[in-house]
């Protein structure tokens, strides 16, 4: 299978967190959120946050900026970060009983407001001991500590601080991802290999995928580019027309761990969401089910002498979870249909909230789109009989 590699470098030039594998239809987690409760530290307000120009339009009269344009005039809004990680102690699970030297990954990410919060991603900063941040507004531009307001690893983002005089600060418009069409042309300015300010660029090559963040859960309607983004690309902007940042760029899939022309971007409509929690409450919350579960197909319906040919099939459902509570039913017998092992005798979920379900990517979005706390209706099918059933959703746990 070919491999999603995450962008940051590590002192080692290989990818940081390399294992992370491609989210497929098929059987998925969809507890939706969790809260990084350990890596946050107390947040300012988020009235700073209100100061970044957010959905201001770059350009006028529906002309699109071209590539130097909007080079020269977002470059100067992307930073290029040095974590430091610390020796690693002996671990008596190493054969040579001895621990990592530690090293310094770099990564890129982008200014959001003048109070001097950078938007990165969370797998740059893991575990570092010390982490700086350079700013891209010229050649004599200097690295500056930097503090981690918080992180979640569930999307992959973190949002970091740094002091330095406003007039230094030159934040990045945010777009809206949502709005994001295939073909549409984009831009990638970051610090591949620490080559630093460079930019490439591509077009959109597919909307809503799904990739794995670095806590396991999957990362929704993700935005997949050929611009070329490469290890050190990690945390920084991907770029539309307009000049507006649209997308974290955040892994790419390859088997040789170099660029093939397909990478991945977090959307920043997830990223704003993760900021103004992270601004108000110094931790982020994602709404969660608890069940794993598999795509509805005609095939797998004949197999199993399904009562529909379009839905979810529960496989598992989380002990203590709210599926759980609601008396949502997993699979209770285990069935290998082309060489993939199907849980067969759970619940089939055919609507949320009276929304249909045609597979489990639709489950996944609706769970993303709510809360913690909030009420979800979900309309089961189980052998000749439906029955609909009322949720009300947790929080997130660290780890599927």
């Amino acid at each position: 299978m070919t491999r999603l590699k995450s962008l940051a470098r590590t002192p080692f030039g290989s990818a940081f967190l390399g294992g992370l594998v491609v989210a497929v239809a098929g059987l998925m987690a969809i507890a939706a959120g969790w809260i990084d409760s350990s890596s946050t530290t107390s947040a300012p307000a988020a009235a700073a946050f209100s100061s970044a120009p957010l959905t201001e339009p770059a350009v006028s009269g529906g002309k699109g900026l071209t590539v130097n344009d909007i080079y020269r005039s977002d470059s100067p809004g992307v930073a290029f970060i040095q974590a430091t990680q610390p020796p690693q102690a002996p671990s008596p699970f190493n054969p040579f009983g001895s621990g990592g030297g530690g090293g310094v990954a770099t990564g890129s990410g982008f200014v959001i407001d003048h109070a001097g919060h950078v938007l990165t991603n969370a797998h740059v900063v893991n575990g570092a001991s010390k982490i700086t941040v350079q700013l891209g507004n010229g050649d004599n531009s200097q690295a500056v500590p930097a503090q981690v307001i918080g992180k979640d690893e569930s999307t992959d983002i973190a949002l970091l601080k740094i002091n330095v005089p406003s007039d230094q600060l030159h934040p990045l418009a945010f777009g809206d991802s949502t709005a994001v069409r295939v073909g549409d042309p984009v831009v990638a300015i970051g610090n591949p290999f620490a080559l630093d300010r460079t930019a490439t660029a591509g077009i959109v090559s597919a909307l809503q995928r799904q990739i794995k963040a670095p806590s396991g859960f999957t990362i929704d309607n993700v935005i997949q580019t050929d611009a070329a983004i490469n290890p050190g690309n990690s945390g920084g902007p991907l770029i539309d027309a307009a000049g507006r940042v649209i997308g974290i760029n955040s892994q790419i899939e390859s088997q040789s761990g170099g660029n093939v022309g397909i990478g991945f971007a977090v959307p920043i409509n997830t990223a704003r969401d993760v900021v103004q929690q992270l601004l108000s409450t110094g931790k982020v919350q994602h709404a969660f089910l608890g069940i794993t579960g598999t795509d509805v197909t005609s095939q797998l319906a004949g197999v199993l002498n399904l009562p529909v040919k379009d839905g979810a099939l529960v496989q598992a459902v989380q002990k203590g979870s709210p599926a759980a509570a609601a008396g949502v039913h997993g699979g209770s017998a285990a069935v290998s249909i082309n060489g993939q092992q199907i849980q067969a005798g759970g619940d089939i979920i055919t609507a949320v909230d009276g929304n249909a379900v045609h597979g489990m990517d639709d489950v996944v979005s609706a769970i993303a789109a709510k809360k913690p706390g909030d009420k979800v209706t979900l309309d089961l099918a189980h052998g000749q009989s439906t029955r609909t059933v009322t949720v009300t959703l947790g929080n997130r746990p660290a780890h599927p």
